[in-house]
């Protein structure tokens, strides 16, 4: 094969710097991938819609002709799908069979819901984002943020599929026991505060575990409300009520324990916030619990696949939603708008900036921490 010489821009440019052929190459290959991992963030849904992957899994190793078979499909289209999925590693493939399927790590990634490492509900939040592409490039511009209400529609189911697997896996088992007298509080009986619940996974999962306290689920996304009563009700936990409403004007009852399940970051002022739950909200003596992506202080730490991401995610809906809560002088405000990438340090900040004096990291999973504050 006759080797390419590329072009060199410097020839023509003599003070610019000199770029290195090998680094170049791996820059293209690496763009590459990432137009690859982009094309098929698409069909790896089209693959949810159709229930390919759950066939895949139901039934072992299969040919295209039996994974067409079995949903009533075209067998052309589904062999090009299924190549693009075996060359995204997304499944596995035996070339002296011709069958494709899934590895035992690939189904609990892709196919098992109740694994802690589950990210099929992922995609859905992907394509939400390709939906509201042109809100997003014009806060960008402006400033003017996208409310998380205005998103499309799939960003809210999959963000609570996101999260479900990490909370029904650490939630009762590590988190709430990581904190200081909660537990104890709840078995016992304690008023207890869900701020930015979405679905309301977390507090369905808490109150069905302590029947003797009460769980209030508050969010500003009517629609959200209206699926987490109706995934409380399946789940039988008759102890746990759902408000549509604005945490910071909410001024319900006491609470012994308020929590912030992957929310906090999304609110435009998180200090106005932090300082509401505290006077206004929280007994004396009481506990905000804030789940939060585990990230470090500094981009440089979050030069990594979560952090990629989160950041992108976090550009398309966090950072967008809390922008859309500030004004053009609120907006320049350092602690405004954290993203899902914030850290500890910054979280922490704004905590005591808020008048919390006792704050701790109590807890983490995989993608997640736990802070624990206490005024």
């Amino acid at each position: 094969m006759k080797e390419t010489t590329l072009p060199n821009p410097t020839e023509e440019k003599p003070h610019a710097q000199q770029f290195d052929p090998a680094k170049l190459e791996a820059l293209a290959g690496h763009v590459l991938t990432e137009i690859g991992a982009a094309a098929n963030a698409s069909l790896v849904q089209s693959g949810y819609e159709l229930g390919l992957f759950d066939k895949l899994s139901e039934n072992g190793p299969m040919t295209a002709g039996e994974l067409a078979a079995s949903i009533s499909g075209n067998e052309r289209h589904l062999r090009e799908w299924l190549s693009s999925q075996y060359t995204s590693g997304m499944i596995d493939y035996d070339d002296t069979t011709d069958k494709f399927s899934l590895t035992p790590e690939q189904e609990m990634v892709l196919v098992n819901r109740d694994s802690p490492v589950y990210l099929g509900g992922s995609w859905y939040g992907v394509a939400s984002m390709y939906h509201g592409i042109d809100a997003i490039t014009r806060s960008m511009q402006t400033g003017e943020g996208v409310a998380w209400g205005d998103q499309c529609s799939c960003l809210f189911c999959s963000t609570a599929e996101f999260y479900r697997p990490a909370y029904q896996n650490a939630l009762l088992s590590e988190w709430i026991p990581a904190l200081e007298g909660v537990h104890l509080k709840l078995e016992s009986g304690a008023n207890t505060l869900d701020i930015g619940c979405g679905y309301g996974h977390s507090t369905a999962i808490l109150a069905g575990a302590f029947p003797k306290s009460r769980f209030t689920g508050l969010d500003l996304h009517e629609s959200s409300i209206e699926e987490a009563r109706k995934i409380a009700v399946e789940a039988g936990a008759s102890n746990a009520y759902f408000e549509a409403g604005d945490a910071r004007t909410f001024t319900g009852n006491r609470y012994d324990l308020v929590t912030m399940f992957d929310a906090f970051h999304d609110m435009g002022n998180p200090v106005e916030i932090a300082r509401h739950i505290r006077e206004e909200l929280l007994v004396e003596g009481g506990t905000l619990m804030i789940v939060e992506p585990r990230a470090g202080d500094t981009l440089s730490e979050n030069k990594n696949p979560m952090g990629r991401a989160f950041y992108a995610f976090s550009t398309a809906f966090c950072t967008a939603n809390a922008l859309s809560q500030l004004n053009d002088d609120t907006r320049a405000t350092a602690h405004n708008a954290l993203g899902a990438q914030a850290g500890e340090a910054r979280l922490s900040s704004v905590l005591r900036e808020a008048g919390f004096s006792q704050i701790r990291r109590a807890a983490d999973s995989i993608e997640l921490m736990v802070l624990e504050a206490k005024a």
